[in-house]
């Protein structure tokens, strides 16, 4: 499984990366129907902080993202699985399937927590040359402005009247 499929599939819901039942399901090969079904018979194994069913404005919200029809198919909103309830997923669904599966979201989670940590860390370094330079171009504006006034000065004592004896 191609793992930028499965990132294409996660988003960012109160402050945490989901993945939504359908995407799962579809992931999985079985049907949203089913996939809600098992998670329902096992609600020990699904604390909130694992799964949550989105509100009506953050399924607007993301509907709107994703490009899906107001008719038809949903009666209920999503559920959306963080990475400790997809792992989760894997001790209720117990296919091969379901495993390989699973194996490739979580390496997909593991490499976006990679990219946002090489972000954050290439956001720093900018932000230290950005510090570093701005005293270099405060010096190089300084100069410029000091030439650009000597400059006005030199023009100004060009226009003055002139002192001493006329031919």
């Amino acid at each position: 499984m191609d793992i930028t499929i499965i990132q294409q599939k996660i988003y960012e819901i109160r402050g945490e990366k989901v993945m939504l039942d359908f995407d799962l399901a579809n992931l999985y090969g079985i049907e949203t129907k089913v996939l809600n079904q098992s998670v329902r018979r096992n609600p020990g194994r699904f604390p909130p902080d694992f799964m949550f069913q989105l509100t009506p404005t953050e399924w607007n919200g993301l509907r709107s993202q994703i490009v899906t029809s107001n008719r038809g198919g949903r009666r209920y909103l999503p559920n959306a699985f963080t990475e400790h309830g997809v792992t989760m997923l894997a001790s209720v669904l117990k296919s091969d399937t379901a495993v390989k599966i699973n194996v490739a979201i979580v390496r997909a989670f593991i490499a976006l927590r990679q990219m946002a940590h090489q972000y954050k860390e290439l956001a720093e370094k900018l932000a230290e040359i950005e510090q570093s330079s701005n005293k270099k171009f405060k010096d190089i504006y300084q100069a410029l402005h000091f030439l650009l006034n000597k400059k006005e000065q030199e023009e100004d004592f060009s226009k003055r009247e002139r002192i001493g004896f006329r031919k």
